[in-house]
C-alpha cells in the first residue's frame, strides 16, 4: 500500500491511454482516466481526492486533450503537465519510446526497453 503523499498519479482521457501508460512504468503508480471531458462536479471530487499526491496530467495533443488540459490547469495549477509530440496526436498512437522519454523526464521510472527502442 501507498504511503498518502508518496504516490504518483498520472491522468489520462481514454482506456487505451491507461493501458499503453501501465506498460511501460516499472513503479507502481494510479493512472485515472477522464473518459474525454470531465463536469465541474467530477474535477473537484478528483482533486479532493488527490490532494497531497504527485499529479501529472498527459493527455492528447489534440482539440480535446487541449481543452482538458486547460480545465485541469484552471481547476488543479499544482498538477505537471506531462506532453507528447504534436505529430502523434494522441497517446494511444504515441510509440512507447515516446511516452517512455516523456515519462522519464518527469521522474516516472519506466521499463528501460522503451528507451533502447529510440537507437534501433
Amino acid at each position: 500500500m501507498f504511503e498518502i503523499g508518496d504516490e504518483k498519479v498520472i491522468i489520462v482521457e481514454g482506456t487505451t491511454d491507461k493501458r499503453k501508460v501501465e506498460g511501460i512504468i516499472k513503479e507502481p503508480i494510479e493512472i485515472i482516466c477522464t473518459n474525454g471531458t470531465i463536469s465541474i462536479t467530477k474535477m473537484d471530487e478528483l482533486i479532493d481526492s488527490l490532494e497531497q499526491r504527485d499529479v501529472y496530467i498527459l493527455v492528447d495533443a489534440d482539440h480535446a486533450g487541449e481543452k482538458l488540459r486547460k480545465q485541469f490547469k484552471r481547476e488543479f495549477p499544482e498538477a505537471e503537465h506531462l506532453y507528447i509530440d504534436r505529430m502523434y496526436k494522441e497517446v494511444a498512437s504515441a510509440p512507447e519510446y515516446h511516452l517512455a522519454s516523456v515519462l522519464i523526464g518527469a521522474n516516472i521510472d519506466v521499463h528501460t526497453e522503451y528507451l533502447e527502442k529510440r537507437m534501433s
